[in-house]
């Protein structure tokens, strides 16, 4: 097994005044060495085209991470979804990205726009083998990974941006190559990227969307571990036992709440620096503790990490409030949504007095599932999580 991960993130809009997105995008991983992306182009927009494409993306995605050949999978979906009466054309079109150990991608590809692939932060213009599948002629692809590969899927929104506006034919491919060969360089995430692109998109089609427009990104890149600290020990007698294990984890060390990082302080004999800059006035200000790399206040801040975690998986319209301020949950969200892929929560299990205020909205049990939503977040994210109580 070596040391690459995947980074995976799409974003959708809606054809102009469907309710539904006729696009679907699964992600299946079976386990570590496995994992399957697809993206499904319903026919049409609306109801009918969300229900074909759904049930296009989980029976590939299910039947591929279970083992089965694509030639099992399409002679399933063509036995099972109808075909267009009228027209008498494909209920779906989709792309498959199958990783295997991070090592091989396999790529197949029916009738959707061609998969980009930046290699050096250019485009690669890799080979393909065609099939045919039950009639359907189908291309496959099998690449070596290497690291900063870059794969972008789209349906056929993407291409058709601008088409009777902007430009007469559409956003043509090298068009679309161009303009992300020039997004590579800059370190987005995949899901940055995606909404970058389906952002032009959606500009390009002067905020009318005349399709279902979804980009998919996959980012190879190495393994990041990040550790976090989040209150104190409910025993007191634990915290040099919970400090040691933290600061021996390889990867960077976040620190979150006044007690813990005065504990902190303590083991490592280093001054605890307060700062009272308020760089926004509903978050805390940040502190600095020499062999720590962020210090931040606790609940309120860790809470507004989470208000982003959920915006960032869905439309990730606060992108621009954390993506360059300097306070401690956009400095925390940089660190967990961008750098880490292995992150691991050390979470003290003690009572904070401050907390039992009943003019304040805050509990335990607000704090423990502030880490349970935030942990599922970061998985939903494909971040491998860790969490020690302590």
């Amino acid at each position: 097994m070596n040391d690459l991960c995947a980074d995976i993130g799409y974003k959708s809009i809606n054809h102009y005044g469907e309710e539904l997105c006729g696009d679907h995008v699964d992600v299946v991983e079976e386990n570590e060495s496995s994992t399957v992306i697809v993206l499904a182009d319903g026919l049409g927009s609306g109801v009918k085209a969300s229900i074909l494409s759904t049930l296009t993306s989980k029976i590939i995605s299910t039947m591929m991470a279970a083992g089965l050949a694509i030639e099992e999978c399409v002679a399933t979906i063509a036995a099972t979804l109808p075909v267009c009466s009228v027209r008498g054309v494909a209920y779906s079109t989709f792309t498959i990205i199958h990783l295997f150990n991070n090592e091989i991608a396999e790529i197949i590809q029916y009738d959707n726009p061609q998969v980009i692939v930046l290699r050096d932060d250019v485009n690669y213009d890799y080979p393909k083998t065609e099939m045919n599948i039950g009639g359907k002629k189908i291309y496959k692809t099998t690449l070596k990974l290497r690291e900063n590969d870059i794969f972008i899927a789209m349906s056929d929104g993407c291409p058709h941006a601008g088409i009777g506006g902007m430009y007469n034919f559409g956003w043509k491919r090298e068009e679309i190559i161009g303009y992300m060969e020039a997004l590579a360089p800059g370190g987005y995430t995949a899901k940055n990227m995606s909404t970058i692109l389906v952002d032009e998109c959606e500009r390009l089609y002067g905020n009318k969307p005349g399709d279902d427009t979804t980009a998919c990104v996959v980012k190879i890149r190495k393994r990041e571990p990040m550790n976090i600290l989040f209150g104190p020990p409910s025993n007191r007698d634990d915290c040099n036992r919970m400090m040691s294990l933290f600061f021996s984890k390889e990867g960077k060390h976040i620190i979150c709440g006044g007690t813990t990082s005065s504990i902190a302080a303590k083991y490592l004999g280093k001054p605890l620096k307060a700062s009272l800059n308020f760089e926004r006035s509903d978050v805390p200000p940040i502190a600095e503790l020499e062999g720590v790399d962020l210090v931040t206040e606790g609940v309120i801040t860790v809470n507004r990490v989470l208000e982003y975690a959920k915006d960032y998986l869905a439309d990730n319209e606060l992108y621009e409030q954390w993506s360059f301020q300097h306070d401690g949950a956009s400095l925390i969200s940089r660190l967990l949504f961008e750098e880490a892929t292995d992150i691991n929560f050390y979470v003290g299990r003690a009572i904070n007095p401050a907390h039992q205020n009943p003019d304040l909205p805050i509990n335990f049990n607000i704090k423990m599932n502030l880490v349970e939503e935030l942990s599922g977040c970061l998985k939903q994210m494909g971040k491998r999580i860790k969490v020690s109580y302590f």
